[in-house]
C-alpha cells in the first residue's frame, strides 16, 4: 500500500485572504488537514501599555485605535466603563444616539466579514457588491460623527454631537438603500451552488464545541449558543425589544448568514432609535473618578472587556482589554480546521471566523 507523506504547510503571514497578518500552520496527510497551529504576533502595539497613567480623554482615542474595523464599540465600552466607576448618568437621547452609532458600525464590519469570506471562496463580484453598500453606512458614521473609522463620539455622561433632523432623514433614506442591497446579495450567498458547495458542511462545530472553547459573538450564536449576545443585558437595547439571532447549522454558511440577518436586525434597530428618540439634551455632565470595575459589551465579533483601575484624577493607572478574537480564534484552531478535507477550506473557515489580529493583539 502507497503510504501518504505527511506535509507541514504554512499559510500566512502575508496572504491575499487576509485582511491582517497572522500564520496558520497545517499538518496534513495528503489532501486532509490533520491538526492547525495558528501563529500570532505580527501586529503587537502594546496599546495597553501606552494606556496606563494616561488621562482617560487620552485613553479615550487610543481605545478605539486597538481596531479600526469595530472601533466605536471600543470607545462605547471604555467610556460605560468609565462612567460605571464615576456613577455618571446618560440622557436617553444620547443613549439612543449610542446605539445608532454603534449599530452602524457594527453593519459596516459584519458587511466586511462577509466580503472578506466571499472574496475568499472566489466569488468576487458579490464581494465587490458588498464592499460598496459598506461605504454607504461609512457615509452615514461620517455625516453623523464626522469620521467614517475613528469617531471618538461617546464621552462620559453623553456624546459629542446630536442628530440634526435632515441627517436623520437621510440616514432613514440611505437605510432603505442598504437594506434592499442586503437582501438581494443575501439571496444570491443563500442561493448559489458554488456557495454552497465551499460552505455547507465545511468548518462545522457543535453547540457542546463552541460552549467548550468559550466562543463567542456570531460564531457562537451560529452554533447554537444560547443568550450569549451582551446586547441582551445592556438597558438600552433592552428598552428596544432587541432578541438574539441565533442558528443551529454551526458551519461556514451559517457564520455568515448570522451576519447577513445581524445587519437587517441592526437596520430595525436604528430606525427604532431615530424614529422614536427622546428629547433633551446629549450631555449630562459629571467628573471621572477613582474606583476599578471590569466591564463587558457585544463587539461585531462578541464579547469585548475593559477591566479599569483609575484614581481621582481620571488617569487610568491599570487597564485590560480582553477582545472577542482571543476564543474564536483557538476555537477554529481546534474545531472548526480540525480535520478539514482540504487546503482550501482552512482558508475559508479561518475567514468566516471573522478572526481580528489587530484586537487579539492590540
Amino acid at each position: 500500500m502507497k503510504k501518504t507523506v505527511d506535509v507541514s504547510i504554512p499559510l500566512g503571514p502575508m496572504h491575499p485572504c487576509w485582511k491582517e497578518p497572522v500564520r496558520i500552520k497545517c499538518e496534513t496527510a495528503g489532501e486532509r488537514v490533520i491538526r492547525t497551529e495558528v501563529e500570532l504576533g505580527y501586529m503587537k502595539k502594546g496599546i495597553e501599555r501606552i494606556m496606563r497613567g494616561r488621562p482617560w480623554q487620552e485613553v479615550m482615542f487610543l481605545a478605539e485605535r486597538v481596531c479600526g474595523i469595530c472601533s466605536v464599540v471600543h470607545n462605547m465600552v471604555f467610556i460605560e466603563a468609565m462612567e460605571k466607576i464615576s456613577d455618571i448618568a446618560v440622557p436617553p437621547r444620547a443613549a439612543y444616539l449610542r446605539v445608532v452609532v454603534n449599530e452602524l458600525d457594527r453593519i459596516a464590519s459584519h458587511i466586511l466579514a462577509n466580503f472578506s469570506y466571499c472574496y475568499t471562496i472566489e466569488h468576487e463580484t458579490l464581494a465587490m457588491y458588498l464592499l460598496n453598500t459598506r461605504e454607504t453606512v461609512l457615509d452615514n458614521l461620517e455625516r453623523i460623527t464626522g469620521s467614517r473609522i475613528n469617531t471618538a463620539y461617546m464621552i462620559p455622561g453623553g456624546v459629542r454631537f446630536d442628530l440634526l433632523p435632515e441627517d436623520a432623514t437621510a440616514l432613514l433614506a440611505d437605510l432603505n438603500k442598504v437594506e434592499d442591497e442586503m437582501r438581494r446579495y443575501t439571496r444570491i450567498f443563500e442561493t448559489g451552488p458554488l456557495i454552497a458547495l465551499r460552505s455547507k458542511g465545511i468548518g462545522y462545530m457543535s453547540r457542546e464545541e463552541a460552549i467548550r472553547a468559550h466562543t463567542v459573538g456570531p460564531t457562537a450564536r451560529a452554533s447554537g449558543v444560547e443568550d450569549c449576545d451582551l446586547r441582551l443585558r445592556h438597558p438600552t437595547y433592552r428598552d428596544l425589544g432587541f432578541t438574539q439571532i441565533t442558528r443551529t447549522e454551526g458551519d461556514n454558511f451559517a457564520r455568515v448568514m448570522i451576519r447577513f440577518q445581524e445587519v437587517f436586525q441592526s437596520i430595525d434597530l436604528i430606525r427604532k432609535c431615530v424614529e422614536n428618540l427622546p428629547e433633551g439634551p446629549i450631555r449630562g455632565g459629571g467628573l471621572c473618578k477613582a474606583g476599578e470595575t471590569s466591564y463587558a459589551g457585544e463587539a461585531p465579533r462578541g464579547e469585548l472587556t475593559y477591566t479599569i483601575r483609575t484614581d481621582e484624577y481620571g488617569r487610568v493607572l491599570d487597564i485590560t482589554i480582553r477582545t472577542p478574537s482571543v476564543m474564536n480564534i483557538e476555537a477554529c484552531a481546534h474545531a472548526m480546521i480540525t480535520d478539514a478535507t482540504s487546503i482550501a477550506d482552512v482558508t475559508s473557515t479561518f475567514i468566516s471566523s471573522d478572526p481580528c489580529i489587530a484586537c487579539n493583539e492590540r
